[in-house]
């Protein structure tokens, strides 16, 4: 049987300073014809031989050690354990098909069990990592993980269907070893992060951002932990890394609209805001302007609303002169006609008013209430109800008690029209209160703000009146014009 799976290791040789890893689909049999062909072969030779000649198809001749992948780690003296693990990395580089759990089953079987064993082996954190022996696990990661996912057919926007089941992939029994192999291994203390930043380069992570566009949620959680040890570790990379996130958020807002992958990354993000020095740089302020407003804007942003909310109130608590730039944007992407995206903006915007300065609040006070006086006369119960929760606040009540002069007027009109016509109770009994609050800050501009607005309410109903006095005589004159040829007439 070992005969077999080695010889069913790819022929092509792959060069170690390559910097493409090589891509290979998961879902690719192991027992082609092409390579049951090469495994009836005589292979001639001693099975020491055949073993490095098959292994040294994957890895290069000065890493291939000529022991048996099989032998257990406990059997083999300190001084060949690193060839062992070398050579059982070589083994586990075959890939099957797993869509059909009845094919090559002993062989599957063989092989993950030599994946436990590898991260038995990586997290003992007995031995330091050879150079031949962390390109050989680099090697072993890219041809198991990096792959082509299939098309998905379901409708784009997959954050406003809550009943579709997230679709999990049949080879994640193996998948999941590789990760935790990965992981223990750029986790490791007994690696040289020197030398492994060779081979775990810009080309690697870049394949793995690649992997975020999977629909398994297990591969993304395992994906988030992974990316984020690598950023922590390999300093070098981390303009790169968020260079490339950003890219893949621009590719979604303004593209794709496909959240897969979205959230985790913005709870990558979330960590790495907390560490950003002060005052902010400049190239820090730029992505919370270009990238984390915008991604307000998708339809589909309740599959990651949480993870966006939180990076945007990271920003705000390390430098709060950010909220009114932030609320500007959040008016800028205002949903329309998506009663449960203004829900969450309402919720957003609460958590920003409740650490904002005055300074800063008094800045964007005039059209914030604007918009919030049109969520209070919403037919829409859930969204006026959240915008008249807002004042259950107290920090917002008194940022608001500070500012009535200019507020009360805003809204007043939205107050008294929920007053006069809503159609939902609890809405109305809110409204009351709301009211009663600001007559008790100070009746007497309240009771301006109402003789003015009762005022307004009299000119428009002239107006109106007017404009029907006005058309009621043009009718009155079309009606005692002669009809003529083809003159249009008026039906009253």
């Amino acid at each position: 049987m070992l005969k077999q799976i080695l010889s069913k290791l790819p022929r092509k040789s792959l060069k170690p300073d390559s910097d493409k890893s090589p891509r290979v689909d998961s879902a690719r049999s192991a027992d082609s014809p092409r390579a049951a062909g090469r495994s009836n072969k005589p292979h001639g030779g001693s099975s020491s031989a055949a073993k490095r000649a098959s292994s040294s198809a994957v890895f290069p001749a000065s890493m291939v050690s000529g022991i048996e992948p099989l032998v257990p780690f406990k059997d083999v003296p300190n001084a060949e354990k690193m060839n062992l693990f070398v050579s059982k990395l070589s083994l586990c580089c075959v890939t099957f098909d797993f869509t059909d759990p009845s094919k090559s089953s002993a062989d599957k079987d063989v092989k993950r069990k030599t994946l436990v064993e590898l991260v038995d082996f990586v997290a003992c954190g007995t031995m330091r990592f050879s150079e031949p022996a962390i390109l050989a696990i680099c090697r072993m990661c890219a041809i198991n993980l990096f792959r082509v996912f299939p098309p998905n057919y379901r409708a784009s926007g997959g954050g406003e269907n809550d009943d579709d089941e997230p679709l999990f992939d049949p080879a994640w029994p193996h998948l999941q070893l590789v990760y935790e192999l990965l992981l223990k291994f750029i986790s490791s203390s007994c690696i040289d992060a020197k030398v492994a930043k060779k081979y775990i380069d810009h080309s690697f992570i870049a394949r793995l951002l690649e992997l975020f566009d999977s629909e398994d949620p297990r591969e993304r959680d395992c994906l988030k932990t992974i990316l984020h040890r690598i950023y922590g570790k390999f300093m070098v990379h981390r303009p790169y890394i968020r260079k490339s996130i950003n890219n893949i958020f621009y590719r979604f807002v303004f593209e794709t609209d496909k959240p897969n992958g979205i959230g985790e990354l913005l709870e990558i993000f979330g960590s790495v805001i907390t560490g950003f020095a002060l005052p902010l740089k400049e190239e820090h302020k730029i992505f919370l302007w270009r990238v984390l407003v915008p991604l307000h804007k998708p339809k589909s942003i309740g599959a990651y609303f949480q993870q966006l909310s939180y990076c945007v109130m990271q920003f705000i608590e390390k430098e709060p002169k950010l909220a009114s730039i932030v609320i500007r944007g959040l008016l800028k992407y205002w949903p329309a006609t998506n009663s449960q995206k203004e829900v969450m903006f309402l919720g957003e915007l609460e958590e920003i008013l409740e650490v904002i300065n005055m300074v800063e609040f008094q800045r964007i006070m005039v059209p914030l209430f604007r918009r919030i006086g049109c969520c209070i006369n919403s037919l829409h119960f859930q969204v006026a109800e959240r915008a008249l929760f807002l004042w259950n606040n107290d920090h917002i009540v008194n940022l608001i008690a500070h500012n009535r002069q200019v507020i009360l007027p805003i809204i007043f009109s939205a107050l008294d029209r929920n007053v006069q016509s809503h159609w939902n109770p609890a809405v109305v009994n809110l409204t009351h209160n709301i009211r009663k609050m600001f007559l008790e800050m100070d009746e007497k501009f309240f009771i301006s703000c109402h003789n003015h607005f009762k005022e307004e309410e009299a000119i428009l109903i002239s107006t109106g009146e007017k404009r029907k006095e006005a058309w009621k005589q043009l009718e009155h004159a079309a009606s005692l014009r002669p009809v003529t040829g083809n003159t249009a007439v008026l039906v009253s």
